[in-house]
């Protein structure tokens, strides 16, 4: 449209459209003509009826569709397409249109409070749904609340989460860009750049917007543009020749023939209206005569620009030739012709029966088995017809008809796709659909395969990070859209099996992460086992140990009339090999799995088994000391310390340590456990002593017998005798100690399997070093040395007693 500065002194110059027709719009034009006249034909739909029409170019801004609202408002009549049945025209009942958003914005706002509502066939902004803003706005094609909706779930559907988005500067171009990254967001998509622009912006501007799109990392672009736009942007697009970019596009420009030529959006993809058949429309086009065509201000200037020639009689303008006459609609093939793709055209269509329906339910009766009667006398105020048009609901041509609350009809679209033909063209392909009226599940559909930019034959990839595999979490980068983001392994303990987890989970008390942390598995049970090397060597020292105490006792019986086996009492010598032979094995029931039974029998047989033995031991170097006493003059002490003596203290000594244990197994018995405190990543089974005190009142007990056996055998240890055992003994229990002392540090900071291991040990060492410190002497001689085995060599100096 031209534009002139107002200098305020005079009165302004009537607005004056410019620039070439858009045919695709006067096939939209004569679209309501066609059903009008079929209307006007019809004997079902307003029979006897004629309705009456005016068709106004407001060439697509907002001044121009300003004025036509005023002058349709106010009876004002400038008729491009003249109808002459009508004597006079009236003020308008409705209006079908405008075809932008934003024109029928300003048209709304004129029309609403004349309540003479308002018909878009292609105004798509969501904004038009506010029906306090524009109560008397309908249209006949989907809002673009439920366009950016099914984008969004587009983009989401192909696992797209990095894209690009421009728009026109205007309100189609704006709402629908608003709710389109509203709709992207709630799916997790984010947007590198939103640019917006219109096509009458410096080129300056239009260069900066092309820029940003080829040097941007996403490779899916999402336009929410008008076609002339468009046609600004991809020319200079063209220019600056971008990598393959997959391109979205909005209704209004996927489905224009306009947009065919541009090459760099072959494989576009967008949602466009429904595609239709309208009978007998493409017949009414073509049938165009000169004659018919020079009784229009439009018709002659398509005919012109269609044929390149004159229909005025004078010389043409231009150096044009003068139309002849022989020119042929039929052969033509431009978006006037072009019946393929009937989309928005069905919407113009529709509109114009959704008004004569209405009418037709305010003037007319409809009777059973009758046509119906018509009163044409009936006065219809512009406000009834709006009333009635929120009702209607009717069927044409296989297509439902009828409003929501908000003017807006069931959202239903086709899933467009450009597709390079063979002869190297380009067409539009349907290959899916998009229906909010059905059930969840169904709401978008597809059915063929899909050419991608760049005529690739996998889903192109545009993310700004690529997917965290299982194992892994998101970790989002400062200052960056929460699309862009690192990836970091779970921590041990803790796992992710889906792609793209938010957070680790961790994994339940008995279970650990394994090593790709995308699975929970049980944790590996830890105890001291007979299979492993160190439960083996255990295993073979205890049996080496009972076998060394076997041998040992065999030795002794074979030779137990000898001196040195008859020394200090034999009787506790073969008692001592038996608790030896049972410290031994008592060691076993600390390998291998702990149960109830082997928790309550491991430390009461240690505890018991030990205490014999040192039982013995003590029993043994008291026999010592007394022994010396007996060969001082009138001593008579041996008598109080005689083998039953010595049988009933080993006896006292031991039933005290088996009381304690008695009282422990009673009160609060040991019994195995899980412990995974220890270890996080493992279960160690163990033994909890259930009263460590009882526990630590056994070992002191032993303890006790120990030292008072040392200080005993200490105070023996020179007295004057050729095989004096007591020094011996003194070594061992020296031993003994030490090895318990060393054993209770040890016992308490050692982990898992390792402190029962610890307490083996300390049990074999204290047993071997009893063992070897007392019996390995008296076999050396026995075995080796049988000359000094005799009672001559054994009295020496000072004879010994023979007990």
């Amino acid at each position: 449209m031209r534009t002139t500065e107002h200098n305020y002194t005079s009165v302004p110059e009537p607005l004056q459209c410019t620039g070439s027709l858009d045919f695709r719009e006067l096939r939209f034009a004569c679209a309501m003509v066609f059903a009008i006249k079929e209307i006007n034909n019809s004997s079902e739909l307003l029979p006897g009826v004629t309705l009456g029409y005016q068709i106004h170019d407001s060439c697509s801004s907002v001044p121009m569709a300003v004025k036509i609202a005023f002058q349709l408002a106010n009876d004002m009549d400038p008729v491009f397409f003249p109808n002459e049945s009508c004597s006079k025209s009236a003020t308008v009942h409705a209006v079908v249109g405008e075809s932008g958003s934003t024109p029928s914005i300003a048209m709304s706002r004129i029309l609403g409070p004349f309540g003479i509502p308002q018909v878009s066939p292609y105004a798509t902004c969501a904004c038009l749904s506010d029906k306090k803003q524009y109560p008397t706005f309908f249209r006949t094609i989907p809002s673009d609340y439920f366009q950016a909706a099914a984008l969004a779930r587009l983009v989401k559907h192909f696992g797209w989460t990095w894209i690009g988005a421009v728009r026109s500067d205007s309100d189609y171009g704006n709402n629908g860009m608003a709710a389109f990254l509203q709709a992207a967001q709630a799916e997790g998509i984010c947007v590198e750049y939103s640019e917006a622009f219109y096509r009458t912006n410096p080129r300056a501007k239009i260069q900066r917007v092309a820029e940003v799109i080829s040097r941007s990392t996403a490779r899916v672009v999402v336009a929410f543009a008008a076609p002339g736009d468009m046609l600004v942007l991809l020319p200079e697009l063209e220019r600056q020749a971008p990598p393959p970019l997959q391109w979205i596009g909005s209704e209004a420009w996927v489905t224009d023939p306009e947009m065919l030529r541009y090459r760099l959006c072959a494989g576009a993809v967008g949602f466009g209206i429904r595609r239709s058949v309208i009978p007998g429309l493409r017949e009414f086009l073509v049938d165009l005569t000169p004659a018919q065509a020079s009784a229009s201000p439009l018709l002659t200037e398509f005919w012109e620009t269609a044929f390149g020639c004159s229909l005025g009689k004078g010389p043409a303008e231009g150096g044009r030739k003068v139309c002849d006459g022989r020119e042929d609609l039929h052969q033509l093939q431009n978006p006037y012709t072009d019946t393929s793709q009937l989309r928005i055209t069905n919407m113009v269509y529709k509109a114009v029966y959704a008004v004569a329906h209405t009418m037709h339910s305010l003037i007319c009766t409809d009777q059973p088995n009758a046509p119906p009667h018509c009163d044409k006398n009936i006065h219809i105020e512009p406000r009834q017809l709006l009333e009635r048009l929120r009702m209607v609901n009717f069927t044409r041509n296989g297509y439902k008809v009828s409003f929501d609350a908000n003017g807006d009809p069931v959202a239903t679209y086709e899933l467009v796709n450009w597709q390079v033909t063979r002869d190297g063209g380009v067409e539009f392909v349907t290959v899916g659909h998009y229906d909010a009226s059905a059930p969840e599940g169904q709401v978008f559909s597809m059915h063929r395969n899909i050419t991608w930019a760049g005529g690739q034959t996998q889903v192109p990839v545009s993310v700004c990070s690529e997917s965290c595999p299982p194992g892994t979490r998101k970790a989002m980068q400062r200052g960056r859209p929460v699309c862009c983001y690192d990836c970091v392994p779970c921590a041990e303990g803790e796992i992710s099996n889906t792609t793209d987890s938010l957070d680790c989970v961790n994994c339940p008390a008995e279970y650990w992460s394994n090593a790709q942390r995308d699975e929970c598995v049980p944790k590996p049970i830890e105890f001291l086992s007979f299979h492993e090397v160190l439960g083996i060597i255990l295993t073979a020292c205890s049996v080496i140990g009972a076998s060394t105490a076997i041998v040992v006792a065999m030795v002794f019986y074979r030779h137990r009339d000898t001196p040195i086996v008859r020394a200090n009492n034999h009787e506790l010598s073969f008692l001592l090999l038996f608790a030896l032979k049972l410290c031994f094995l008592c060691s076993l029931t600390f390998i291998g799995r702990p149960s109830e039974w082997s928790c309550m029998l491991r430390h009461t047989a240690f505890g018991i088994t030990f205490v014999l033995c040192i039982s013995c031991v003590l029993g043994k170097t008291i026999v010592v000391l007394m022994a010396f006493r007996a060969t001082l003059p009138g001593s008579n002490v041996m008598k109080w310390f005689g083998p039953p003596q010595q049988r009933l203290s080993v006896v006292s000594f031991t039933l005290v340590q088996a009381v304690i244990c008695t009282l422990w197994l009673v009160l609060s018995p040991p019994f195995p456990i899980k412990n995974m405190k220890h270890y996080k990543e493992k279960i160690i089974l163990e033994c909890d002593l259930g009263s460590a005190s009882a526990f630590w009142a056994v070992l002191g007990y032993i303890g006790l017998l120990s030292a008072l056996c040392f200080v005993l055998a200490f105070l023996a240890r020179k007295l004057p005798d050729n095989f004096n055992e007591a020094k011996f003994i003194t070594f061992s229990m020296l031993i003994f100690c030490a090895v318990w002392i060393t054993f209770i540090p040890a016992y308490v900071s050692s982990p898992g399997k390792f402190t029962v291991a610890v307490e083996i040990f300390a049990i074999l060492a204290s047993s071997f070093g009893l063992i070897f410190c007392i019996f390995a002497p008296k076999c050396f001689i026995i075995l080796f040395r049988p000359e000094q085995n005799t009672k001559k060599h054994m009295m020496g100096k000072v004879p010994s007693k023979s007990l």
